[in-house]
């Protein structure tokens, strides 16, 4: 009796394409199929993401397969969002209505019909770009629309206390927005305790490494209500194997909406982009990381483990910009020259309360009848300054670190600029920082140069013209009132201000030095400014163009309080 031959066939299970009825000697066929993710015991087959790449392989090396038009009908789909993408990109002009309250740029109305027409979207926009903004509009353009109720940023903790001021500066819809702080059983207990309000978008901010610690409070708040999980940097979860990465992948599952953020998806190798669209969109490079390094890299050297070169680089690059807009600062040329962007550090509570004695102490010495003049309170001012800094100096001139939560914030907000290939100038009020600063650098092997009052004008020149020129010489480090003028730093076109002092005229001269003839790219000032500090006060009284010295007479409780 003869029995009837079974071709092998590919069928839609679980939104993934799965080769069933497929001979056995055929499975190094079967694994040579590009989005490859291995064997599903229940129904019995072969896995494979619902892409065009596979259907096309199966029908290549496995012509004889009978494909499901559910498959068909699945992969079309993907076809034509990524031909919707790709047109997006190319147009002229995008004419949309963002629900912004200021007029956005015409590389963020691009990105925005992206992230509207695509559930899963990464904005792959260089620092400066204005992707916050953008995420904001696309949050709120999917409350509007598509029934979001709530959303989940996600975020480096100095960036944290950021995403409420975007809201609140550029969301022209109704919302509610909580940057979760406190330990995570406080931050679980803000969660828990905010009742739903269908007429607001919910949107919750909390740092990565808090997420796997509040885990539970995270995903039942996200199940609660359609909605959102937006990773801010998300170069944060590049490694597919931490314990953060692995809780946003779980969490991202369950949001309807996903974005990712970043100008930096590669920081190390194109290895890099798996994780980070393992939370965006699994199907695209599948859940396996062995699988996609196979595919994508060579191994070799110590028992077969490192990675020795890379292959199928136009796959990779094509798979991940289907759903990718990507600019950079040079591209957008509709752009200001100038871009201004805090970042806010969070003070632990010992520091806080070694701040807050001294501003107790501060206003009742103000208080007690005492003659307030500008340099008595700039007096005060400037402990509270160097406090937030994470030094203060004792009646002896003596020198005290007091915590070190800027310089953490730095470093982070530095390794980012690093891997973005960027040059940088660093400005700071204080000695003790510049020292602190200069440690770090020594110690992470980047060759900089360092002006303060101590280096003679011979010495300057010689490490201004250095940074100017030598590629290796990646950032400088300039004391805010010596460096701010005669010199030309238009190498980087990224500046931090680690502390400000509080003249108009050297804050001025200090930007000054990058952006100016000779300086062929928009420039960026990133500004770690202490949260609910004298920080806050001074940064906005420098960004109104105001000298600080000028209003504290009859402002003073404005900057202490």
């Amino acid at each position: 009796m003869s029995v009837a031959y079974k071709y092998p066939r590919a069928i839609l299970h679980d939104d993934i394409i799965l080769l069933i009825d497929l001979p056995f000697q055929d499975k190094d066929l079967a694994k040579a199929v590009a989005g490859y993710q291995g064997w599903s015991k229940s129904p019995k087959g072969w896995k494979y993401a619902a892409r065009p790449e596979v259907v096309q392989d199966i029908k290549r090396l496995l012509p004889h397969t009978i494909i499901d038009p559910k498959v068909i009908e699945r992969v079309g789909r993907v076809e034509d969002d990524a031909k919707t993408v790709h047109e997006l990109k190319m147009a002229d002009n995008v004419d949309v209505r963002m629900p912004v309250k200021v007029k956005p740029f015409d590389h963020q109305k691009k990105a925005f019909a992206i992230g509207t027409t695509i559930p899963f979207a990464a904005l792959l926009m260089e620092q400066g770009c204005g992707k916050s903004m953008t995420s904001v509009a696309i949050a709120g353009h999917r409350f509007l629309h598509d029934g979001l109720k709530r959303v989940l940023v996600i975020a480096p903790t100095s960036v944290v206390p950021v995403w409420p001021r975007e809201f609140n500066d550029y969301a022209d819809f109704p919302f509610e927005v909580r940057a979760l702080t406190g330990t995570s059983k406080e931050k679980s207990a803000q969660l828990n305790s905010w009742k739903p309000n269908p007429d607001v978008l919910q949107v919750a901010v909390v740092n990565y490494e808090s997420t796997w610690r509040m885990e539970e409070a995270l995903a039942k708040w996200l199940k609660a209500a359609p909605s959102m999980v937006i990773c801010d940097e998300s170069q944060r979860i590049k490694t597919p194997n931490a314990t953060q990465s692995k809780c946003v992948h779980r969490l991202g599952k369950l949001a309807r909406f996903r974005l990712i953020l970043t100008g930096t998806p590669v920081t190390q190798s194109p290895l890099d982009f798996f994780s980070q669209y393992k939370f965006l969109d699994e199907s695209i490079f599948g859940g396996s990381f062995v699988q996609f390094r196979n595919r994508y890299a060579l191994m070799g050297g110590f028992e077969n483990r490192q990675v020795v070169a890379y292959r199928n680089m136009d796959e990779l690059v094509r798979k991940a910009h289907s759903v990718a807009y990507r600019v950079s600062k040079a591209e957008a040329l509709d752009l200001p020259a100038e871009i201004t962007q805090p970042l806010f550090v969070e003070l632990d509570k010992k520091t806080r309360g070694i701040y807050n004695e001294l501003k107790k102490e501060a206003i009742a010495e103000l208080d007690s009848g005492q003659m307030v003049t500008a340099q008595v309170v700039l007096t005060k001012l400037l402990r509270l300054s160097q406090i937030a800094g994470g030094f203060v100096t004792d009646e002896n001139r003596q020198v005290h670190a007091v915590g070190k939560e800027k310089l953490q914030a730095f470093e982070e907000t530095l390794d980012d600029l690093m891997a973005a290939g960027k040059k940088v100038v660093v400005f700071a009020r204080f000695i003790p920082e510049i020292e602190a600063i200069t440690r770090m650098l020594q110690e992470k092997g980047i060759d900089h140069g360092v002006i303060t009052g101590d280096v003679s004008q011979t010495e300057r020149g010689e490490l201004v013209e250095k940074f100017q020129k030598d590629p290796d010489c990646r950032v400088f480090v300039a004391q805010i009132q010596t460096a701010g003028l005669g010199i030309t730093l238009t190498a980087a076109d990224t500046a931090i201000f680690y502390s400000m002092d509080f003249s108009l005229a050297n804050h001025e001269q200090a930007k000054a030095r990058i952006h100016r003839i000779g300086q062929k790219n928009n420039v960026t000032y990133i500004y770690l400014l202490a949260k609910d500090t004298v920080d806050e006060k001074v940064f906005d009284a420098l960004k109104a163009k105001k000298n600080v010295a000028d209003s504290v007479v009859d402002n003073w409780r404005d900057f202490l309080q």
